[in-house]
């Protein structure tokens, strides 16, 4: 019998506590797109807000699921409903567990930088992108990447691995042969030839010239105001960025003009 505070379900026939895999990544993919929505925002308009509202939300129900109970956590709840009609399919817990703690970590470094003392620019993106390759790998191939790690910092290895990677050696052809890359490579050159093609060629950028630049009258206003030292010197960008040619985006990441 289940209790408030417990990890995992105990399940005749299972050496160790278990969680239902179809549900984990059920759950993984409604994060990851809230995840993903946020991440949008601060990389391509330079809006934080929705990543600020994300990292709560992802560090309530993370708590939830580390120290209570993986049962109570909002996206594990939705999760579970969402695929309430399939066959379980039973996990270990302990690595599942090391792997939400490496997640819940990120994110408490994220409420430290962006929540607390509103740190903005790219060292954000840096963290909020792993997270997201985190969850990815976990919703879209069953890869948990921490379950991985896991291994390395506990003697008595992970159990019950999703698609049983832990007990089955596959294949050598498993994984496709030197014939399927060649078509993978085939079809990468391809879209990548029509890319080219389709960016020379837009009718848009050709529809509209590039306007002159018109002279731009500054106001009184606007000339007597002074410029703070500080902030010219913070939003000085960096010789990387520069190399990079990420002035405008290193200028919108770190809110300056």
């Amino acid at each position: 019998m289940s209790t408030v505070f417990s990890f995992g379900e105990r399940i005749d026939g299972y050496a160790v506590p278990v969680l239902n895999e179809r549900a984990v990544r059920a759950a993984a993919g409604i994060v990851f797109f809230f995840a993903m929505a946020s991440f949008m925002n601060a990389w391509l308009v330079g809006n934080f807000q929705p990543t600020r509202v994300f990292v709560v939300a992802f560090l309530i129900d993370f708590a939830l699921r580390i120290f209570v109970n993986p049962r109570f956590a909002p996206s594990m709840i939705l999760g579970q409903w969402m695929v309430r009609k399939q066959q379980p399919e039973y996990v270990g817990a302990p690595q599942k567990r090391f792997a939400w703690a490496i997640g819940f970590v990120l994110a408490l470094v994220m409420l430290y930088l962006l929540v607390i003392k509103q740190v903005i620019g790219p060292i954000n993106l840096l963290v909020c992108g792993a997270c997201l390759v985190l969850l990815f790998f976990e919703t879209a191939f069953g890869i948990c990447i921490g379950c991985k790690v896991y291994n390395g910092f506990n003697k008595d290895k992970a159990q019950l691995c999703p698609g049983g990677v832990c007990e089955v050696e596959p294949a050598r052809s498993a994984g496709g042969n030197w014939g399927h890359a060649a078509v993978v490579l085939a079809f990468v050159g391809v879209i990548a030839a029509w890319t080219s093609h389709v960016v020379a060629n837009d009718p848009y950028a050709k529809a509209v010239a590039p306007a002159a630049a018109a002279p731009t009258a500054m106001t009184a206003a606007t000339a007597r105001a002074p410029i703070d030292p500080t902030e010219a010197e913070r939003c000085k960008v960096p010789d990387f960025a520069k190399a990079m040619g990420h002035e405008d985006k290193w200028k919108l990441h770190n809110n300056c003009k």
